[in-house]
């Protein structure tokens, strides 16, 4: 069978454990061998839940779908704290559980934009190294701040001895397991998150996605239902050749633009209010179908 070279989205239940790179790398064995593959957003291996991964040309908009907003349904147990903020820890016994009246009480101050603190164990570089790298060897590192905003935040159930479901729409950046570390700071008695599952990122949801496995070639997504964000503008056959050539079309838009022709995604173009949409970034080259 022939790679599936085509840009395509692809929405995968990722399960716990594996990586997010484990998952990449399955659905590049599938999709046959030279086909680029990556993915809009990491999950934490003990993390389940969408997924969005790109294939062929369609990697190119990672960066534009990483920046979508997120939701998540978080279990948090209070009492005790996790040095990476997760059930992998070690896991240390902090204080007297809280109640669900006390966490709900609590979830009020972290609503809104804020600035969060990179957890310890993360990816994130700090002088050429990661950071979960160092903090494994001991070492004391200053964890960068990044603005973020909490949409909502909300008490889904009290699941009794100090647990507690809560459901998260937050902006890109956000760590979760921070967020619930800093709960657990705020009542004072210490918090993890024991379970993680990312239920959509922007408009796409995990109510539509397949376990990796039964990711099959030829059926993956056109990538613009990643790009619902972002104002549409159907073109013809003919436009859409000169989009392929990396040349511009007489329209009227203005600011950022889906570029479709018979539902397809051609291109992300730029209009600069001069009659002309401009394609900066080129999905379908001419004569590709």
């Amino acid at each position: 069978m022939a790679a599936d070279t085509r840009p395509a989205l692809w929405l995968v239940d990722k399960p716990a454990g594996p990586t997010s790179h484990d998952i990449v790398a399955r659905v590049r064995r599938r999709l046959g061998r030279g086909v680029k593959v990556g993915h809009a957003g990491t999950l934490d291996p003990f993390a389940t839940g969408l997924l969005v991964v790109l294939s062929g040309r369609a990697t190119r908009l990672a960066a534009h779908m990483t920046g979508l907003d997120k939701r998540y349904l978080v279990t948090m147990r209070t009492g005790y704290t996790s040095a990476t903020g997760d059930p992998e820890g070690p896991v240390e016994m902090s204080g007297a559980p809280a109640g669900g009246d006390a966490i709900a009480g609590a979830l009020e101050g972290f609503r809104g934009r804020q600035r969060q603190r990179v957890p310890a164990y993360a990816a994130v570089k700090v002088d050429g190294e990661r950071m979960y790298a160092r903090a494994r060897r001991g070492e004391e590192v200053e964890a960068p701040e990044r603005e973020i905003v909490i949409h909502a935040l909300d008490l889904l159930e009290d699941l009794g001895d100090g647990s507690a479901a809560l459901a998260v729409h937050c902006s890109k950046g956000t760590y979760i397991r921070r967020l619930v570390m800093d709960i657990g700071a705020a009542l004072g008695c210490g918090a993890y998150c024991t379970a993680l599952r990312r239920t959509h990122v922007g408009s796409l949801s995990v109510d539509d996605a397949v376990a990796p496995g039964d990711i099959r070639p030829g059926e993956g997504r056109d990538p613009a239902e990643g790009l619902t964000d972002l104002p549409r503008l159907a073109v013809t056959p003919d436009e859409a050749v000169e989009l392929g050539h990396g040349r511009p079309i007489r329209r009227p838009d203005e600011g950022e633009v889906v570029l479709l022709c018979e539902g397809r995604l051609i291109a992300l173009g730029r209009g600069g209010g001069d009659g002309w949409v401009r394609p900066h970034l080129v999905l379908r080259p001419a004569g590709e179908r």
